[in-house]
């Protein structure tokens, strides 16, 4: 789709905190909507924070033009940087300058997104601001005793309010995602709109042979750290029964693989779990086609990308009941919730999925299919646009 012909193409900038090679639910996010919106004929510049040490600089993609600032290791991450304010207010200053934005696209009210922000108050450029975080995501990378942690959050969501409620309209991928920002940034109109996907994309494509797995296989798939539990979804696996003979492929990288990897063999699963690290969208989308069930234990998901990915694949899940992911699951139809970090409760539900037979779990990934076509990536690039173009929070609740 591109630009309606009687409305002339829009100049964008999204500033993006976390973009690629990071590997997140924000990074590509970012990524898919600068690649929309170019797509729709729009003139999109990105900016976002360098991946390695050095000054800044602007590369020529074919989703946009992505401008690099300067930044520095965050110790506590692999591969998280952080921008320094005294070092990137000029630098935004002199973009504004440069490309004149009719509108910017936040995409958190840290760093990068917050000086944007200012930037585009003090120009009186439209503000559309959305939030990928909570800022409980941030507490496996502080290390500060929990009581300090909780401060911090509360500071956070603080700065949030402070920050987004000088956005035009504020967006978040989920109700429940909109409903805590209200509740603790006192942030008064949220519009929940969800990130949105390429359902056909991960769909069997005509004549495509994709052969299935020797045997019954779990998949995962997101960076692996600390709030996505993988533990316990490994230990869920060691309690299956030994005559399912349950495997496991694990895509992703992260602080945690090692420890995750210890595990596996500690349990005597060297043979059944499967690290596939970072793969390609093509390798992804083939590892989704090829599950028989996809789970998710993380306890702080906005919304999950990856789930939305393997239930276009038709694939059963079973999702940890906790933060947005409730949404993706009608319990008994196309998979199950499980109690966060209950291993003997998720081994149950996998356990109960995989001896169905296959026409059965056939039907739960049909109904996957089907919940996730609200999520259309069209209707989500549409909305934003219109939002660009000067709709309100009013003009798109639903």
């Amino acid at each position: 789709m591109t630009t309606p012909s009687d409305q002339r193409p829009l100049t964008i900038l999204i500033a993006a905190d976390t973009y690629p090679p990071h590997i997140n639910g924000a990074a590509q996010f970012s990524y898919r909507l600068a690649k929309g919106m170019t797509g729709r004929g729009h003139n999109v510049h990105v900016l976002a924070c360098r991946a390695d040490n050095g000054g800044s600089f602007t590369e020529f993609r074919s989703e946009a033009t992505v401008h690099r600032l300067r930044s520095h290791r965050a110790f506590t991450h692999e591969y998280f940087r952080i921008c320094f304010p005294w070092e990137i207010k000029k630098e935004i200053s002199l973009l504004f300058d440069r490309i004149k934005p009719d509108v910017v696209h936040i995409q958190s009210h840290y760093m990068i997104g917050e000086h944007v922000l200012y930037e585009a108050v003090k120009r009186g450029v439209r503000i559309v601001a959305t939030n990928h975080f909570m800022p409980e995501n941030l507490n496996p990378f502080l290390p500060f005793p929990q009581w300090f942690k909780d401060i911090i959050g509360k500071i956070s969501w603080k700065d949030m309010g402070k920050v987004m409620g000088q956005a035009d309209v504020v967006t978040t991928p989920t109700p429940l995602a909109a409903k805590a920002m209200h509740q603790h940034a006192f942030l008064r109109k949220v519009l929940p709109l969800s990130n949105g996907i390429d359902s056909a994309a991960y769909e069997p494509r005509p004549g495509e042979v994709i052969e299935p797995h020797a045997h019954p296989t779990v998949m995962f798939a997101g960076r692996l750290a600390e709030e996505k539990h993988v533990d316990v979804l490994i230990n869920a696996v060691a309690k299956t029964p030994a005559e399912l003979n349950v495997h496991l492929e694990i895509v992703g990288g992260g602080e945690v693989r090692q420890p995750l990897e210890a595990l596996a063999k500690r349990l005597g699963l060297e043979d059944r779990v499967k690290f596939l690290g970072l793969a390609s969208d093509e390798q992804l989308r083939e590892a989704y086609i090829k599950a028989d069930l996809f789970c998710m234990p993380g306890t702080a998901e906005l919304q999950s990308l990856v789930t939305l990915e393997a239930m276009s694949a038709s694939t059963p899940v079973v999702l940890a009941d906790a933060m947005a992911l409730p949404h993706l699951v009608r319990d008994g139809e196309n998979g199950y919730l499980f109690t966060p970090n209950d291993s003997d409760d998720l081994a149950a539900k996998i356990t109960r999925i995989l001896q169905l037979p296959a026409a059965e779990r056939e039907a739960m990934g049909q109904a996957s299919r089907r919940m996730v076509e609200p999520h259309s990536i069209e209707g989500t690039l549409q909305t934003f646009e219109d939002l660009y173009r000067g709709a309100g929070f009013e003009d798109n609740v639903v």
